[in-house]
């Protein structure tokens, strides 16, 4: 308590703040790398005008609100305030879009990762790549807006994604970190750049547009991990801490996207390991030994690690939303009975219930597409629950089937490097949410990857923590790589609990996944005629 009291004093801990998609979370780690406070803000996007958006304002008000909380998290246990890091780095959901004019004026709402209207964006440029193209990253917003026409194009001066928004208002610097940058637009990892070929593809393809930018200029300069990306300005300081008492001049490392912190917070930027992080959304990550054979656009994204290194990236736009609302429900009808229950307790209760299910959920099949889904040809979604007339009902296999529906997208991604790539990994970390109730999520996952799945024992600690160690790297990091440093530093002693899919449960996930697949013209039906 006295060593940590007395570096809080001398300013030598360090700070991580990430804009989660349902959560956003400070943490503070001590010169060990470990977390020592946290503070946390709620928050939730909106649809609005078709858009899936979060007002900057909020943006604001929510680090603000998780930072107070780290600040009082401090003075409770080591009766200290703090007004000084050695080191801080923010991170935030990938991808996206935002949008700035010459007076760092908003041009149009903040779009996420959640959209998927950029379709046909998206499919030309990979087109004319000839590299995948993702609907959610940042140049396919940007070229939907050029597509449509909008009004506010004209006026750009810079695009960001969420992250490299909140850095820059904090520093003034308009960087981004490479793994970020990588879901903005492609990346040529042997230079740590954009790709210079398709940065001149697109500049010819919107030349007659007349604008008076160009793409390169327009997006955040590419920073490594490792590398400086700026200080606490003294207009960051107040915007961080309205209160005055957080000195500015603090080093920042380069804003990161969630998947580099989950990369991080597991101990997986070496080549051959993969993480998966399953919450609202679901992605997993492979470090590739070397590139895949060709492009899969709408299947594979080839994004980078914050060091730099190729990566192959399945993602699923829906994972725990749907059983969320389920569970809900389910806390509803206890209340109208006169019982209760705390939140937490009835996740654990439900979830666990799975384990007990039919291997293949006894003929259950829902559809968890609060949103589109790209993989499995869904453009906007709606959820949806169906189930075969002999079907085995019971909350046991309607649970798991919400489970088993949660990660399907993902599975067909996989299946992508595992059959076709001969992608090898001895074993998949995990984190997130999904896999909070102890075992259930791990033991659905391996059903589903055929893979082992193994929980670090500081899983818990997400992608704050992920981008407090990046953070801590730039001023610890003794000439050491990145993977050397968490691996002597942070990761040495660490352990994990792993689970193996018995072969049981690895068919049953198959027989699941045929019965799914068989009913997605439902789904399609569904979003067509639904509204």
């Amino acid at each position: 308590m006295d060593r940590i009291k007395e570096e809080i004093l001398q300013g030598h801990c360090i700070l991580g703040i990430e804009l989660g998609s349902t959560r956003i979370k400070a943490i503070l780690i001590d010169s060990t790398n470990t977390p020592i406070a946290q503070g946390g803000y709620d928050w939730e996007n909106s649809l609005i005008d078709g858009v899936w958006t979060y007002s900057l304002e909020t943006v604001k008000i929510g680090i603000q609100t998780c930072f107070a909380a780290m600040k009082h998290d401090v003075m409770e246990k080591y009766h200290t305030e703090i007004t000084s890091f050695k080191a801080m780095g923010i991170s935030a959901m990938m991808h996206g879009y935002i949008a700035l004019d010459k007076e760092d004026n908003l041009l149009t709402p903040f779009r996420t990762w959640r959209n998927t209207f950029t379709h046909e964006a998206s499919n030309q440029l990979a087109q004319l790549f000839d590299y995948p193209v993702p609907e959610r990253w940042t140049i396919s917003h940007l070229y939907y807006s050029i597509m449509e026409n909008l009004d506010h194009v004209k006026s750009i001066s810079y695009v960001t994604t969420l992250a490299g928004y909140v850095h820059y208002i904090l520093t003034g610097e308009k960087v981004i970190g490479i793994g970020d940058a990588s879901g903005m637009f492609p990346i040529d990892d042997t230079i740590h750049d954009y790709n210079k070929k398709f940065i001149g593809i697109f500049d010819s393809l919107v030349k007659d547009k007349g604008y008076s930018w160009d793409i390169y200029h327009v997006l955040p300069q590419v920073k490594v991990a490792g590398e400086n990306a700026g200080h606490l300005s003294s207009e960051g300081a107040l915007i961080l801490d309205p209160t005055g008492e957080t000195k500015p001049g603090i080093p920042l490392c380069p804003p990161e996207g969630d998947a580099g912190t989950g990369m991080v917070a597991t101990n997986s930027i070496a080549k051959n390991t993969g993480n998966v992080s399953a919450g609202t959304s679901v992605f997993a990550m492979v470090v590739l030994e070397k590139q895949l054979s060709h492009s899969y656009h709408n299947l594979i994204d080839l994004v980078t690690t914050p060091d730099g290194h190729p990566v192959a990236m399945v993602h699923a736009s829906n994972c725990t939303g749907e059983y969320d609302k389920w569970i809900g429900l389910f806390d509803e009808v206890l209340s109208a009975t006169g019982n209760t229950i705390s939140k937490g307790g009835l996740y654990d209760k439900l979830l666990t219930k799975a384990l007990e299910g039919d291997k293949d959920c006894g003929g259950l099949i829902p559809y968890n597409y609060l949103s589109g889904e790209t993989i499995v040809g869904i453009k906007s979604g709606r959820p949806l629950f169906t189930r075969t007339h002999n079907c085995h009902f019971t909350l046991a296999n309607f649970m798991r089937a919400q489970l088993f529906t949660s990660v399907a997208a993902l599975r067909v991604g996989m299946d992508i490097l595992f059959e076709k790539e001969g992608v090898t990994i001895s074993a998949i970390n995990g984190h997130g949410g999904f896999f909070k109730t102890k075992e259930v999520g791990q033991r659905i996952m391996a059903s589903a990857l055929h893979t082992p799945v193994s929980i670090l024992e500081t899983a818990g600690e997400g992608g704050a923590w992920g981008i407090a160690l990046l953070a801590s790297f730039l001023v610890n990091n003794e000439n050491k790589d990145l993977q050397s440093f968490l691996q002597t530093k942070v990761f040495g002693k660490s352990k994990a609990y792993t689970i193996t899919p018995t072969n049981e449960d690895i068919e049953g996930f198959n027989a699941f996944l045929v019965n799914f697949k068989k009913g997605l013209p439902i789904e399609t039906t569904a979003e067509n005629s639904l509204s």
